[in-house]
């Protein structure tokens, strides 16, 4: 295989990773602005704390999807260190994307509806940016076998001859 094609080979599959990691975390936005929109119109929570309270639920549908669809081919073992640190990084992406908001509506007074959702939106977008790092990186680990197989999978791709064996039955 040519560095030209792995290079290649790479760039699809990162594609496809977003791809699904869009998908996963697409869901989870739509999750995270139904219930915020529902918390902060129906109830009388401040509006960081309906945040919170909507980013919390749109985490643990993540979770599901980034298991069970984006990495449902990464390392399995390992559960509990896996969640924990699923938690701890989305804890981190949780305050990114709640202290935009946090510092839009207490900073600048900026507690529109409409204001809200557009720093909460951008509270999101720099807290994503973080957990695809995060999580690719640290929580869905890919597996060890992948590189011996890229490399095996490469040497048989090779177009130089081999020597023919001997013995041959």
């Amino acid at each position: 295989m040519s560095e030209r094609s792995a290079l290649r080979s790479r760039l699809e599959a990162l594609t496809r990773e977003l791809v699904k990691f869009g998908a996963v975390g697409g869901a989870g936005v739509v999750v995270n602005f139904a219930v915020f929109n529902l918390v902060r119109h129906l109830t009388e929570v401040p509006v960081v704390r309906a945040s919170i309270v909507a980013t919390v639920v749109a985490t643990g549908t993540n979770y599901l999807g980034y298991r069970y669809f984006t990495y449902r081919d990464r390392d399995k073992r390992g559960r509990t260190k896996e969640l924990t640190l699923f938690l701890l990084f989305s804890v981190v992406g949780l305050v990114i994307e709640n202290g935009v908001l946090y510092i839009a509506t207490y900073g600048f007074d900026w507690d529109s509806p409409l204001q809200s959702n557009v720093f909460k939106f951008l509270g999101i977008a720099v807290a994503t940016l973080f957990r695809f790092w995060s999580y690719r990186t640290w929580v869905f680990r890919a597996l060890p076998a992948r590189k011996a197989v890229a490399t095996a999978e490469s040497f048989l791709a090779d177009d130089s001859p081999r020597p023919r064996s001997a013995s041959r039955r």
